[in-house]
């Protein structure tokens, strides 16, 4: 068990999962996000931080034996508010964890790392990047300084690349990028109990039937989802119609992302 955990962006869907699910990791949980969170319970510590700031992220780090960073802005949108979130804020937390000698780090990143890909093409790790939007390529950016910071520093990092994590799938995409909660819980505590970790690449989706991601240059990491969206399909089919297969929402992976125009000309 460790002694304090961070978990950055607690305030948000992924972060408030975190704050409730992994008291048993560690003796404390650190809660960090700049908006509002419920106050400190038994083993908590809240302590709002915005990520841009350098000096109040290594404030935070401190002390601390691992991290979850999630923090960021978790959609598209200009350049100037994904650079101060996802950009500054990711350098920050890494060089914050060099300095305060953080070893492990869970890295939040995307699927819209990769999102161009198309669903009929099944990736890996050694995938080449092709990010579907601003967003995605604050991701990629995120991605490679971790990878620096491992070679250079050796601070381990799980890059995960969440496909969509909620109790269950939105729509019919979400059959194949959907990772319940239950499997994100069990690769978190995976990722801080395995003996090895290294800088692994992970895709964050359950075992679902439709799946475009493969996993097997993680696998060492012992993961393996137990959950499988497909037992949502009949509900979504009677919800909503799929659209189009030639748009581009169902032509990439990435979905929606990839369709949506470009913030800077609106």
């Amino acid at each position: 068990m460790m002694k304090r955990l961070l978990i950055t962006g607690a305030a948000g869907g992924l972060g408030t999962l975190c704050r409730a699910r992994l008291g048993h990791m560690a003796d404390t949980l650190r809660l960090s996000d700049v908006a509002d969170m419920d106050p400190a319970g038994d083993g908590e510590e809240v302590v709002p931080c915005d990520l841009a700031d350098a000096a109040a992220v290594h404030a935070l780090v401190e002390g601390c034996d691992g991290i979850v960073h999630l923090g960021g802005k978790s959609i598209e949108g200009t350049f100037a508010e994904i650079l101060n979130s996802n950009i500054i804020g990711t350098y920050n937390v890494y060089e914050a964890a060099r300095k305060a000698g953080v070893k492990r780090i869970l890295f939040a990143s995307s699927n819209h790392a990769i999102g161009f890909h198309t669903r009929e093409t099944r990736i890996d790790a050694l995938a080449p990047m092709r990010p579907d939007s601003l967003y995605g390529v604050s991701k990629c950016y995120g991605e490679n300084l971790a990878r620096l910071y491992h070679d250079k520093f050796g601070i381990d990092t799980a890059v995960v690349r969440i496909g969509s994590c909620f109790p269950e799938p939105k729509d019919h995409r979400m059959l194949a990028t959907w990772l319940s909660p239950d499997d994100f819980v069990r690769l978190i505590e995976r990722i801080f109990t395995t003996t090895r970790l290294g800088y692994a690449i992970v895709y964050g989706a359950s075992d679902n039937e439709e799946c475009w991601w493969d996993n097997r240059h993680a696998r060492y990491l012992g993961w393996r989802p137990e959950d499988n969206a497909e037992v949502f399909r009949t509900k979504l089919d009677g919800l909503m119609t799929p659209p189009d297969s030639d748009h581009p929402a169902v032509r990439f992976q990435g979905g929606s992302f990839a369709a949506v125009g470009h913030f800077e000309d609106d």
